[in-house]
């Protein structure tokens, strides 16, 4: 089961290592008042970054609550 998770994980992190260094435009992205001008990639690595840590904290909190 050790060695499928860590399967699982390295074909994600390639998964995504691979679409973000095909997305390497610089795109202009609206954030509140201002617009900043970055590459498509790391926009994505950016997100996805956000979106892991979300989830961290979900789980954390779905955990302490199922705990108490």
């Amino acid at each position: 089961m050790k060695k499928a998770k860590i399967i699982a994980s390295v074909i994600a992190a390639l998964l995504v290592l691979i679409i973000v260094l095909q997305n390497t435009a610089v795109v202009e992205t609206k954030v509140l008042f201002t617009t900043i001008s970055m590459p498509r990639a790391t926009l994505l690595f950016i997100t996805l970054v956000v979106g892991f840590l979300l989830g961290l904290v979900a789980a954390g909190r779905w955990s302490s609550r199922k705990k108490k």
